[in-house]
């Protein structure tokens, strides 16, 4: 009895999982190809440059609606300084840059929007310490725009919703009821996550990592401050105790990162010319 329950359910989840696939499949037809700069990694992205622009800048202006601006001069002035030299040397001036500094003490985060759109939060800059530093953080944050990450993920999402409505669908002509049916999407769902998106969302990060490397250097940045900046992070999370297995991140781990940034430095260093 067991054993026939057994492969009932083998069955009924080995149809979800091909249902996914090949929803996955049919929505990679619908793709523009699209290559990340320097490493060359081919991409899927189902927005169009267009439209990935404009959802970008309503969430920033939502963001600034909701949030304060700083008003430290020194501070907007560095900002504002490291930015354009970093906005630069992406090569991107099809962007329309913004750089704005949120006051947030707690906050040590940054961002960056499709278009060119950035804000750093002031809680980073005891972190970042010098214009080094904040090269570091802001040169990462160009470097998810340059490269469409933003679109990526969202296109990776829209892909996964497709998977997981086709299994729904599945379940459904099956027979499967619904308390059952729940159990195995949700299944799938995590398997997504840690499987596809998580994984994915790190190797965003690493590539972010090179890119900002290589602008900071073309900006004449010394991009050996994003190691020291990074070891600062480390510090300040081991003193917090905020800690994740990196499995279970959208982040390497900081020793990972260092780790890499390690690896990646001579290439950027090759470029660099002091200002």
């Amino acid at each position: 009895m067991k054993t026939q329950q057994s492969s009932r359910i083998w069955n009924r989840a080995r149809r979800l999982a091909t249902a996914f696939v090949v929803a996955i499949g049919f929505g990679s037809m619908l793709v523009s190809c699209e290559t990340a700069p320097i490493s060359g990694r081919n991409q899927l992205i189902l927005l169009s440059p267009g439209d990935e622009v404009k959802l970008g800048l309503q969430a920033y202006q939502e963001i600034l609606k909701k949030e304060k601006l700083s008003n430290d001069t020194a501070a907007n002035a560095m900002l504002q300084r490291v930015g354009a030299r970093l906005a630069a040397a992406s090569g991107r001036s099809d962007f329309q840059w913004e750089f704005r500094l949120i006051e947030n003490d707690k906050m040590v985060n940054a961002f960056a929007l499709p278009g060119g759109k950035v804000a750093v939060y002031t809680g980073i800059l005891p972190i970042t310490r010098d214009e080094a530093g904040l090269a570091a953080v802001i040169g990462h944050e160009i470097a998810h725009a340059t490269a469409r990450h933003g679109a990526e993920r969202m296109s990776q999402g829209l892909l996964v919703q497709a998977g997981l409505a086709a299994g729904a669908i599945a379940a459904g002509a099956s027979g499967r009821d619904g308390a059952s049916t729940q159990v195995l999407l949700g299944a799938l769902g995590a398997g997504a996550t840690l499987g596809i998106i998580l994984p994915f969302s790190r190797l965003q990060e690493t590539e972010a990592d090179r890119l900002g490397l290589t602008y900071m250097a073309r900006a004449g940045y010394d991009p050996r401050a994003a190691r020291d900046l990074w070891v600062r992070m480390a510090e300040l999370s081991a003193k917090l105790g905020k800690s994740s297995p990196e499995w279970m991140s959208t982040h390497p781990s900081n020793a990972t990162r260092i780790r890499e940034i390690d690896a990646m430095l001579p290439e950027a260093i090759a470029l660099y010319k002091p200002r």
